[in-house]
């Protein structure tokens, strides 16, 4: 009688134990949980439904990097430029800000120069209509902290857009962006008394590429890049790049690029390389 009340006992307290099931461990019964699969992270009504994340949807990042070119496009001399860059992101959902500026040193046959490039501030937001398409539209500022000697550094002003598409691990990419440039038309003598006049235009930007996540961590790229000089009568600058982006951890990530000059007006090498802190 005592071995039969005691297999009773355990067999309804078995049965009260199995009975209820919580699969996204929220604390609401999977037979009443109207919002199966929430995440662990997320405060969930009596439903079990979202009704607000633990993790905050505001992100920020801060990118240092630094760059070397082998010429400079804009003068069409030989040079070589080193540059330093500092980057910083804020992201909201879908939406993002963005503020960025370097310093550069450049060295040439009778030529030097440093200081800064001009700086940009800008916004941008991420609309996706599919899981496998999305679309970026972006406007921003260039701020005249770059100093010339033509007394000609007004603000700029720059719109884009950017689309994307993933096939499995495939990549297929595209942009354009337009840029008004507010710069001022200036007349330089030369020492033989010769007037040239520097014309500015509005440049339009094109580029199309295509990229791989080779591992969860690391995905590549390469593009094809073309745009309208700032000068009138300059041809348009056209390069070939490879970009690499990479997951160190959590927090930290380091992006490599490089661009071969396909046209005299780009510059012949440039390579980058960039380490980001996510938070």
């Amino acid at each position: 009688m005592k071995i039969a009340l005691h297999f009773l006992i355990v067999t309804l307290l078995s049965s009260s134990l199995f009975a209820y099931v919580d699969s996204d461990m929220d604390g609401v019964e999977d037979a009443v949980d109207r919002c199966p699969n929430t995440s662990f992270s997320d405060l969930v009504d009596i439903d079990g439904c979202t009704k607000k994340s633990l993790i905050s949807p505001h992100h920020y990042d801060i990118i240092f990097g630094a760059s070397y070119s082998a010429s400079d496009y804009q003068t069409l001399n030989a040079t070589d430029t080193l540059a330093g860059t500092l980057q910083v992101d804020y992201y909201y959902k879908n939406f993002s800000l963005q503020a960025s500026t370097s310093y550069f040193t450049t060295d040439g046959s009778g030529f030097s120069d440093s200081g800064l490039y001009d700086s940009f501030v800008g916004t941008s937001y991420q609309f996706r209509p599919t899981q496998n398409f999305s679309l970026r539209f972006g406007v921003g500022a260039l701020l005249p902290t770059y100093e010339t000697t033509l007394n000609n550094n007004n603000m700029d002003y720059t719109a884009n857009v950017n689309l994307s598409y993933n096939i499995g691990k495939i990549n297929l990419f595209g942009g354009y962006g337009y840029t008004i440039i507010n710069d001022d038309n200036v007349n330089v003598v030369d020492v033989n008394g010769t007037t040239t006049s520097i014309l500015h235009q509005n440049t339009n930007a094109l580029s199309l590429g295509l990229g791989m996540n080779m591992t969860p961590k690391t995905y590549m790229s390469m593009a094809y890049n073309i745009s309208n000089s700032i000068y009138t009568n300059i041809e348009d600058i056209s390069t070939a790049s490879v970009y690499m982006y990479h997951t160190i951890d959590a927090h930290w990530f380091s992006t490599l690029s490089y661009a071969y000059g396909l046209s005299n007006s780009a510059s012949d090498h440039y390579a980058s390389v960039r380490l980001g802190y996510f938070f």
